[in-house]
């Protein structure tokens, strides 16, 4: 068996290596007629920019992405600055520089990789399954009796910090750097899934159609790990099948198929302020200029807003979405779980998530109201400050860093819930509603509890389980996302996750901040 895993591991190393290496690799040859198109669809009126990229690019062979990048990039920042310098701002390319390197380098790609698509996807994702699944499949014949083994976890190198785990940090960080900061380095990875992308929305591929790609076929495959690891766990399989459900049909493939029907790309159960963009002046436009199916994603956006979430939240509690329906919880509760055990279980981390968490839906919310500000007055400023200027900063740190980069990119080293549990606006609204008129929680028998900690150490959003367990105390923070795993993992059946009136929920702040007296006033009130 351990033979088989380390073949399999070499195979996915294969596979992951080739993929890593395509941002480097491949040729690029424009010509007249195509830079034509570009200028044409896109609107550049700068003939500076123009003339440059016709006497440095068009007729010129570019091996590799960083040669011909810098050389649009140039020609963007040089023709921009000189249409600044004499006022022609009708001429400034407000195109990223990076945003026309990606024009350029999908419609002039030429040579082996852009032939041979159908290889190549399975050089890079077919390997990666491959070896992924002959990694992870052994576990059937070694798990064989019934229970939830986590033997060895702190002592293999996926799951203890070891190689393996950094080497993914190291990828996911770099994957999520390029999508965010240089997506023409992704050129030579849409290659591989235009096909895929064709037959959806009728489209070539673009970066954001890899990532979506990519987080369906990762969700998957770790999909199968859970589903071998938690097979005797009724409440574990079918919460796995419905994150799958909603990550593959409601954010990847209706979304594709609304644009191929000529609708706004919408993924239904994407709820403001996850979706922060949502009330951006571009998006209501959009939405307006759209006719009926645009008023709708506008009405459904608001009531899903407002109305379904805290509902669903009073009678469910936070986890019908962070972990049955969120594509972010998807993602957690199955790339992630390897690593849930590292999330820091610290009073100090605690303090911390509670003022950022609610910190980014404070500043969430005060930017949606100056953004709807802005669109309904017609103004592009509130109290002397640019709303763009708003809207840039959070997309940049939050959006782009913060859900990304340190939000995915840092599974391996801090744990899987750390944009969910320090970032996430949408987890804190929730949460919020959760802790105080919800009628989720998990109860308790501390008569049969053992201390063996395995609660606390595989719950991924830090909370100290155990610590309840023992007292015989419900556990309601704003936090819990409901998972379950705490409940999985028990070996004593101590712990469920319970849905009830709000009368019978014990307060365990007064709990634990309180003294044995105060515990026997509030179990005999209940």
């Amino acid at each position: 068996m351990k033979a088989l895993k380390n073949i399999g591991l070499v195979i996915f190393l294969i596979g992951l290596g080739v993929f890593t290496a395509l941002p480097l690799m491949g040729t690029f040859q424009l010509n007249t007629p195509t830079f034509d198109k570009i200028v044409s669809d896109k609107g550049v009126k700068s003939e500076l920019f123009i003339q440059s990229i016709k006497d440095r690019v068009i007729g010129q062979e570019f091996t590799g992405m960083p040669d011909l990048s810098a050389t649009i990039s140039e020609a963007v920042e040089s023709a921009n600055i000189s249409h600044r310098k004499n006022k022609e701002y009708k001429k400034v390319i407000y195109t990223n520089p990076h945003d026309m390197a990606v024009l350029i380098g999908k419609e002039s790609g030429s040579g082996f990789i852009p032939q041979n698509k159908g290889l190549m996807w399975f050089l890079t994702f077919g390997l990666g399954i491959i070896g992924a699944l002959l990694f992870i499949l052994p576990n059937v014949i070694l798990l064989g009796k019934k229970g939830i083994k986590n033997n060895g976890i702190y002592h293999e190198n996926a799951t203890n910090r070891g190689w393996i785990a950094w080497s993914v940090f190291i990828f996911l960080v770099t994957f999520y750097l390029i999508l965010y900061f240089r997506p023409e380095f992704a050129v030579n990875w849409t290659y591989l899934v235009d096909p895929i992308s064709e037959a959806l929305s009728g489209n070539p591929a673009g970066h954001w159609f890899v990532y979506g790609f990519m987080y369906c076929v990762v969700m998957v495959v770790m999909a199968v790990r859970m589903y071998i690891k938690y097979r005797h766990n009724k409440y574990q399989m079918v919460r796995t099948t419905s994150v799958l459900f909603f990550q593959i049909v409601f954010a990847f493939l209706v979304p594709e198929i609304m644009v191929r029907l000529q609708m706004p790309y919408y993924d239904f159960k994407n709820a403001f302020p996850l979706d922060y963009d949502f009330f951006f002046q571009w998006n209501l436009k959009s939405l307006l200029n759209s006719g009926g199916i645009g008023l709708f994603i506008l009405f459904w956006g608001i009531i899903l807003t407002l109305v379904i979430v805290p509902i669903m939240v009073y009678f469910f509690g936070k986890r019908w979405y962070c972990s049955w329906v969120c594509g972010c919880g998807g993602l957690a509760e199955t790339l992630g779980d390897p690593y849930r055990q590292h999330s820091d279980k610290s009073l100090f981390a605690w303090k911390i998530e509670r003022w950022l968490v609610h910190g980014v839906l404070v500043f969430a919310l005060v930017m949606t109201a100056m953004t709807l500000y802005s669109f309904f007055a017609e103004s592009g400023t509130v109290l002397g400050i640019k709303t763009q200027s708003v809207q840039n900063t959070y997309s940049l740190a939050i959006g782009s860093i913060f859900a990304g980069v340190i939000g995915t990119g840092f599974y391996p080293i801090f744990g899987n819930r750390v944009w969910c549990r320090f970032g996430c606006p949408l987890a804190a609204y929730l949460g919020v509603v959760q802790r105080f008129r919800s009628r989720f929680r998990i109860t308790t028998n501390g008569g049969q509890c053992i201390s063996c900690g395995n609660c606390s150490t595989y719950c991924e959003q830090g909370i100290d389980v155990r610590a309840y367990a023992q007292k015989g105390e419900n556990i309601v923070r704003a936090s819990c996302v409901g998972c379950g795993i705490c409940s999985a993992v028990c070996p004593r059946g101590v712990l469920k996750l319970e849905n009830g009136p709000l009368e019978g929920r014990i307060n365990s702040n007064e709990v634990l901040l309180g003294n044995d007296v105060d515990l026997m006033q509030l179990v005999n009130k209940k």
